[in-house]
C-alpha cells in the first residue's frame, strides 16, 4: 500500500514539474498582510520543500533525499531582486553586442541573470550545427527534449527537420540551428512578449556572428520577432525578406514550425515549397 501511494505522489509531483512548479510554499493558507511571525514561512522550510518537490523520473518511489534537479534549481534560487524588465533589455543589449565570436556569446548566456527562465530551465540551449553554414534556422525555444540534450530541434520536431533539410541536400553539418529564447519556458509554455525581449539582443547578435547566406524563421513567433512582421505565418511564409544585421543584409524567408506540420500534416505540401525556395536562394546566391 505504501509502496503505491508513493508511486501516485511521484507521479504527481512529475506533472507538477512538467507544469512548471517548482517550489512547494505550504501545506496551509498564509496571511502574509499580518505582522504576526508565525504566520510567515520559514526558510528552511520552504529550502527542505523545494528540495524533496522534484523527484527524479527514474525512479517510481518517492525519494527522500533531494534529486539532482532539486539540488541544482536550489542551488540557483537568489533572494536578490531581479532586474526590472527595461534594465534587463538594457543589459543584455550591451552584453551582446561585447561578444566577438560565438564562443564569447554562449559564454556571456551562460552568466547572464537578467531573464528568469534559467532558473527554471535545465540547461542553456544555445546552437547546433555548422556556423559556417550558409543557412541558418531560428526557431522559438527549446523543449523537453532540447532542455534535457542542451541541443535545439532534437525531439519528433527536430527529426522532422532533419528530414525536411535533407530533401534539398542539406543536413546539421552544413546548417546552423538556434531559437530566439535559449531557455526552456516552464512547461513547454510560449516565451512571454518579455521574456522574447530579453533574449531578442542574442540571437540578433548569433545571427550577425554566424552570417548566413539564408536566414530560415521556424514559426510564427520567430517570424514576428525577426522579421517585424504582424501577419500570420499562413500568410508570410514562402516568401523572401531582408534581415539586416550592422554589418550586412541576410535574405530571410518563413516557413512552417516542424512541431505544428507534426499536428498538421497536410499542410507538409506547403513546407515542401518553401524548401523548394530555400534550394532556389541558395543556388541563386552561389551564383552572385
Amino acid at each position: 500500500m505504501t509502496g503505491d501511494h508513493n508511486r501516485e505522489i511521484a507521479t504527481l509531483l512529475s506533472f507538477y514539474q512538467d507544469a512548471g512548479v517548482d517550489a512547494l510554499l505550504n501545506e496551509h493558507p498564509v496571511n502574509r498582510l499580518s505582522e504576526n511571525p508565525e504566520g510567515k514561512i520559514e526558510t528552511a522550510r520552504v529550502t527542505e520543500a523545494v528540495a524533496v518537490s522534484v523527484p527524479q523520473r527514474q525512479n517510481p518511489s518517492l525519494p527522500r533525499a533531494a534529486s539532482p534537479q532539486a539540488r541544482e534549481l536550489k542551488a540557483r534560487v537568489s533572494l536578490a531582486p531581479p532586474p526590472s524588465p527595461e534594465a534587463a533589455e538594457l543589459a543584455a543589449r550591451n552584453a551582446a553586442a561585447g561578444a566577438a565570436t560565438l564562443e564569447e556569446l554562449r559564454a556571456i548566456l551562460e552568466r547572464f541573470q537578467g531573464c528568469a527562465l534559467r532558473a527554471t530551465a535545465t540547461q542553456l540551449v544555445f546552437g547546433d550545427g555548422n556556423p559556417r553554414g550558409r543557412v541558418m534556422f531560428v526557431g522559438e525555444a527549446p523543449g523537453r527534449d532540447e532542455d534535457l540534450a542542451g541541443l535545439p530541434f532534437v525531439g519528433r520536431s527536430g527529426k522532422l527537420l532533419d528530414r525536411m533539410m535533407g530533401s534539398i541536400a542539406l543536413d546539421r553539418r552544413s546548417v546552423y540551428i538556434a531559437n530566439i529564447v535559449p531557455w526552456r519556458p516552464p512547461g513547454n509554455r510560449t516565451p512571454t512578449p518579455q521574456e522574447s525581449a530579453i533574449c531578442l539582443p542574442f540571437i540578433l547578435r548569433q545571427i550577425e556572428l554566424v552570417a548566413p547566406d539564408i536566414l530560415v524563421c521556424l514559426g510564427a513567433p520567430s517570424a514576428q520577432t525577426l522579421l517585424k512582421v504582424r501577419d500570420g505565418i499562413l500568410k508570410i511564409r514562402g516568401r523572401w525578406f531582408t534581415h539586416r544585421t550592422g554589418a550586412r543584409e541576410i535574405r530571410a524567408l518563413a516557413t512552417l514550425h516542424p512541431a505544428y506540420l507534426l499536428r498538421q500534416p497536410l499542410q507538409k505540401r506547403l513546407a515542401w515549397r518553401d524548401f523548394l525556395e530555400i534550394k532556389k536562394g541558395l543556388a541563386q546566391t552561389a551564383r552572385e
